[in-house]
C-alpha cells in the first residue's frame, strides 16, 4: 500500500492506491470520501489484497467532472457520499465501461438509476443492516430536540439570554412508525424506554417482531397517524415504497404531531410534505430531502422552527466499520466473479 499526501493543488492526488503494479487486477476506485471513514476503510483494505486494485481519493467533492475524471481507469467505482447521476453513469459506462457500483448505504435507489443499470448489464451493490442503531440514536436526537429544544437553547445562552422554552413531554405519547425494519425495531425499543407507546404500520411486518416488542400493527396508514402524537419514518426506498405516503396520507396527520424522517425523502409523494409543513401546525426534524444537498430555494428552509440535518444519520465509528468492510466486500466479490449485496447482478 502507498499513500500520499492530499494538498490545495486542483489536481488531489489519492491518499491511498494498493498494487499499483497489479495491472493484471481490475482497478477499483473511490473518487470521494468522507474523511471521518477513511481509518476505517485502512482496517479493511486487507480484503482487497491480491483480488483488486484501489485508489481512494482522501477529500470530498460533488463537481461531476472530477468525479468523472478520477474513474478515468476504473473497473469498479464506490459511491460514497455522491449521487451518480444519469450524466455520471452515462460518463462511466460507455466511455469508461464501468461495469460495478459499490454504494455505501441502503437506499441505493436514490442514488443510481437501477432500471439504467439493469439495461446496461452494470452490477449495483449496498450495504445491509451497518447502522440499524446509528440511525435510530440520530433520530432520537431529533425527537429529543423537537421536544426539549436544547440546541436552541444553547445558543441562547451563549447569545446571553436566559428566555428558555417550554418542553414537550414524551411519557405516555402515542408514536407511528412507518417501516420496521432493523432500524424501526431498534428505535422502538429507544421510545418504550421512554414510557411511549409504539404504534407500526407496514405492508410486511416481521409478526415476531411485533411480539417480542410489544407494539401495536396498524392496518391502515391514516388511522395510525391519525393516532399518533410522534410519527417517525423508517421505510428503505424501493420501487413500491416510491411515494407511498401521499398528500392524502398526510392529511391525516393531527396538529401539534411531531413528524421525523431519517429515512428517504423519496418515499413521500413528491413536493406533499413541504406542503403539509407550510400550516405551521406539524412540527418535524428532517435528515433526508428530495435533492441533496438541500438547494438553497428550497421551500424546507423557509418553514419556521423546522429542523434539518445533512444526512448524517448512519454516521458513527460502528456503522463506519459495518459499512466500509461490506463495500471492500461487495467490489472484491465483483472481481473475483461472486455476488455480494448485489441488488443488480
Amino acid at each position: 500500500m502507498s499513500e500520499t499526501s492530499t494538498s490545495a493543488a486542483a489536481d488531489i492526488q489519492p491518499i491511498i492506491e494498493t498494487q499499483p503494479e497489479r495491472t493484471d487486477l481490475p482497478l477499483a476506485v473511490m473518487p470521494v470520501v468522507v474523511a471521518s471513514m477513511i481509518p476505517y476503510f485502512k482496517e479493511n483494505i486487507s480484503l482487497l489484497h491480491d483480488v483488486i486494485r484501489l485508489r481512494m481519493y482522501g477529500d470530498f467533492t460533488l463537481d461531476e467532472n472530477t468525479i468523472v475524471s478520477r474513474c478515468q481507469d476504473a473497473d469498479a467505482v464506490m459511491v460514497i457520499g455522491f449521487h451518480v447521476t444519469d450524466s455520471i453513469f452515462n460518463r462511466l459506462t460507455e466511455s469508461i465501461h464501468v461495469r460495478c457500483f459499490a454504494f455505501g448505504g441502503t437506499g441505493v435507489a436514490s442514488y443510481i438509476n437501477l432500471q439504467a443499470a439493469r439495461e446496461r448489464g452494470v452490477r449495483v451493490c449496498n450495504v445491509v443492516r451497518y447502522g440499524d442503531h446509528a440511525v435510530a440514536e440520530h433520530a432520537f436526537a431529533l425527537l429529543m430536540e423537537l421536544a426539549r429544544h436544547v440546541g436552541d437553547l444553547n445558543r441562547q445562552v451563549h447569545a446571553g439570554s436566559w428566555e428558555g422554552a417550554d418542553g414537550y413531554a414524551l411519557h405516555g405519547k402515542t408514536v407511528g412508525l412507518v417501516g420496521f425494519g432493523g432500524i424501526g425495531q431498534v428505535f422502538a425499543r429507544m421510545l418504550q424506554g421512554f414510557g411511549m407507546n409504539v404504534l407500526v404500520w407496514n405492508s410486511h411486518l416481521d409478526q415476531d417482531a411485533v411480539a417480542r416488542l410489544g407494539v401495536t400493527p396498524v392496518d391502515d396508514m391514516g388511522d395510525m397517524f391519525e393516532r399518533s402524537d410522534i410519527i417517525s419514518l423508517h421505510m428503505p426506498l424501493l420501487a413500491a415504497t416510491k411515494g407511498i405516503i401521499t398528500a392524502q396520507s398526510l392529511e391525516h396527520i393531527k396538529p401539534g404531531t411531531l413528524f421525523i424522517n431519517t429515512a428517504r425523502a423519496e418515499v413521500i409523494e413528491q413536493g406533499a410534505l413541504a406542503k403539509r409543513l407550510a400550516r405551521g401546525d406539524v412540527k418535524a426534524a428532517l435528515d433526508v430531502f428530495e435533492h441533496e444537498p438541500l438547494p438553497q430555494d428550497d421551500p424546507l428552509r423557509r418553514i419556521p422552527g423546522i429542523i434539518l440535518t445533512p444526512h448524517v444519520a448512519w454516521r458513527n465509528e460502528e456503522a463506519y466499520r459495518n459499512l466500509t468492510r461490506q463495500v471492500f466486500q461487495s467490489v472484491a466479490a465483483f472481481a473475483t466473479g461472486d455476488e455480494f449485496n448485489a441488488v443488480v447482478k
